[in-house]
């Protein structure tokens, strides 16, 4: 490269981070952060509380330190970690057993609304990540879901993002980013991903192009969002075998290999920096191009 030419990397430095859906080091929202963080991002997150206090406890005790590590010798630490429950847009909404509950009670404010408020305190936000995905049915078929199970599945991992474009919207600087997580199954059929989860993903997608549209022209904000392959995070062990999806992908991939998170990470800061400040409500495939084939690899390609 000639001297006289500049080195594009991702800069962050100065921006104000939100990762929405980090419980554990093991998910793609923990990846996320560690990119946001290593291109010079402060970075804070929000946690279901079911599983805050535990998050909490492994970071006092060192249970982390080793997957918090950044390049350069330093180590990721959280600005904040706020308590969300994506389930609810406001306190109103919370039913009184929620709010009563031992895991609850003493969390303030833990909707998005809490988020809203806490992004405000803080001055602000300029990348926010949407890495929230539960459906209670999602080991279910379709055909065996409920009204109430499917209903969950979209509440909480698609509307919850138009709620977080909605509320954290107006605290974003302008040129803002919103990135969300999808999966395949919001244009193919993946059999054992039921409950509702594929109807959700393919509302994510959806809404994400007509929300880059509406928080575009209202902000200047850009959302977009990343179907990233399969991936043995603790949440998608849950619902069913993943090794199987994931060595089936492999086969199937026009690079013959699993993903890793720190791909989806990295298309992530990408995403979020200003080097792609002309994408706005595209989904990015981070699957090694398994989205892009329609039969099975030859054993050999001339």
């Amino acid at each position: 490269m000639r001297e006289d030419h500049a080195v594009l990397a991702i800069d962050l430095t100065g921006k104000r981070a939100w990762v929405a859906g980090v419980a554990d080091e093991r998910g793609f929202g923990f990846a996320i952060a560690k990119a946001l963080a290593a291109a010079g991002a402060t970075v804070s997150i929000a946690t279901w509380p079911p599983l805050l206090k535990l998050l909490q406890l492994r970071l006092a005790r060192g249970r982390l330190d080793e997957a918090l590590a950044l390049p350069g010798g330093t180590q990721l630490a959280f600005a904040q970690i706020q308590p969300l429950d994506a389930a609810y847009d406001c306190l109103a909404d919370v039913p009184a057993e929620v709010r009563d509950h031992r895991r609850y009670r003493d969390l303030g404010d833990f909707t998005i609304a809490g988020l809203a408020a806490a992004v405000a305190a803080s001055g602000g936000v300029d990348l926010v990540v949407h890495s929230l995905a539960n459906g209670p049915e999602a080991r279910c078929p379709l055909l065996g879901t409920s009204r109430a199970g499917y209903l969950a599945a979209v509440s909480v991992s698609a509307y919850s993002h138009v709620s977080l474009v909605r509320q954290l919207g107006p605290h974003m600087r302008p040129g803002g980013s919103f990135v969300a997580l999808s999966y395949l199954a919001a244009a193919r059929a993946i059999p054992g991903y039921g409950g509702g989860m594929s109807s959700a993903k393919a509302a994510l997608e959806s809404d994400a192009r007509v929300l880059a549209y509406e928080a575009g022209r209202r902000w200047g904000h850009r959302v977009n969002a990343i179907s990233a392959g399969p991936y043995a995070s603790r949440g998608a062990e849950a619902i069913g075998p993943i090794d199987q999806m994931i060595a089936h992908t492999s086969r199937m991939s026009p690079l013959p290999r699993a993903i890793t998170a720190e791909q989806v990470a990295m298309a992530a800061a990408f995403l979020s920096s200003g080097l792609a400040s002309g994408i706005t409500g595209t989904v990015m495939y981070v699957d090694h191009g398994y989205a892009a084939m329609g039969a099975p690899p030859r054993e050999a390609v001339p």
